[in-house]
């Protein structure tokens, strides 16, 4: 009698990782490919687009605007400020830049050339107005900007604004040996007049301490002096 041979069921396949993952990624891509197509067709036409302004838009209007404001700096550099600031009727001022390549470096320089014009004439809000909208990432820069705020404001007789821009100037660059104390000084002189004599004493303490071989060092025990400090 024959035996019967009894069949054995087939045991499925288990599929390695391997292959897991590239069913899964097939499975994703059949459900997603259109979503996934326009969004990486998205990505080509911003970065297209962003280097086609960068050189046939902004790259041109930069050099337009740098163009622009040379003669103006010539201008400022020679103390002539009305026609640095207005132009001389053939070649454009500062105002002019500022209106005509706003967006651009040489239209963002312009506002705080024409704000330091404003002050040297006189206009102190004017200037301030310019100096305020003016933005740089140079602390050389930034260091000029708020002294020129600081004398502004101390121009309007606004001390306690003027004393927070000079203090701001003197104090956020040290290697400038120069400016930083000078314009410490100025607010120590400020908060003097207002009878704030212990602020003024530090700030003629950190002059005389870190700025030692500065001209306004020279100056500090004498003031110092008139306002009891004789340490």
């Amino acid at each position: 009698m024959a035996t019967e041979v009894k069949q054995v069921p087939e045991q499925p396949i288990e599929k390695s990782t391997e292959e897991r993952v590239v069913d899964s990624a097939r499975d994703f891509w059949g459900k997603n490919n259109k979503v996934i197509t326009y969004a990486v067709v998205g990505l080509i036409v911003v970065v297209g687009g962003y280097f086609a302004y960068t050189k046939f838009f902004k790259g041109p209007a930069e050099a337009k605007a740098a163009e622009a404001i040379w003669k103006a700096e010539d201008y400022f550099r020679q103390d002539s400020f009305k026609l640095a600031l207005n132009g001389d009727g053939k070649n454009p001022g500062f105002l002019k830049v500022i209106s005509a390549h706003s967006g651009t470096k040489a239209g963002n320089l312009a506002k705080f050339y024409a704000g330091a014009c404003y002050v040297q004439l006189g206009e102190f809000q004017k200037g301030i107005e310019q100096l305020k909208d003016f933005s740089t990432s140079q602390v050389e820069v930034e260091l000029r900007t708020a002294g020129l705020l600081g004398d502004a404001y101390s121009e309007l007789g606004k001390k306690s604004e003027a004393v927070d821009y000079y203090k701001k100037a003197g104090t956020m660059f040290d290697k400038d040996d120069v400016n930083s104390p000078e314009y410490l000084f100025r607010a120590a002189m400020l908060l003097s007049q207002d009878g704030k004599n212990k602020e003024a004493i530090d700030l003629l303490h950190q002059i005389k301490d870190k700025y030692p071989n500065s001209q306004r060092a020279f100056e500090v025990d004498k003031h110092l002096g008139k306002l009891g400090d004789l340490n």
